[in-house]
């Protein structure tokens, strides 16, 4: 089957690709919150995948830490409903579900383009593994190591 995407190309189920118009492969990962009101769409590689044991990140998502894929925010799309924010310290927005709270994304002024988006919100979290880990020195005592 194949999906059409904003005329600008096709995505087939069957191979997984996206063929852009220049026909090149380019992975499509997909997810959303728990109750659905919220869906998005990324297309490409992340920059890169990471666990982050900050406090505020572990606070904002009720979690011993969190895992995000980085992506330039022109590669990320909201294709259902909309986030609400929160600016959890200054010069941070934080994404989330205002109906089943899921956390989806960290938006930073410090990172200007970039959105982090959390892996446990893909509809594959498989999809994309994390590689390291930041903010170690406030990894809880019984967390495994990544």
């Amino acid at each position: 089957m194949l999906i059409c995407i904003r005329s600008a190309g096709w995505f087939s189920e069957r191979s997984g690709a996206w063929r852009g118009k220049l026909n090149q492969p380019q992975q499509v990962a997909t997810g959303g919150c728990s109750c659905s009101a919220i869906r998005y769409a990324v297309k490409g590689e992340p920059d890169e995948v990471l666990v982050c044991h900050c406090p505020d990140c572990r606070r904002a998502v009720g979690a011993h830490a969190v895992a995000y894929f980085f992506i330039p925010i022109t590669k990320f799309e909201i294709t259902k409903g909309k986030p609400a924010e929160y600016a959890s310290s200054k010069g941070v927005i934080r994404k989330f579900c205002s109906n089943c709270g899921t956390t989806l994304s960290w938006e930073g002024d410090k990172q200007p383009g970039r959105i982090d988006v959390t892996i446990g919100s893909l509809d594959d979290p498989e999809q994309f593994v994390p590689t390291r880990a930041v903010y170690r020195k406030h990894r809880l005592s019984w967390a495994s190591e990544i």
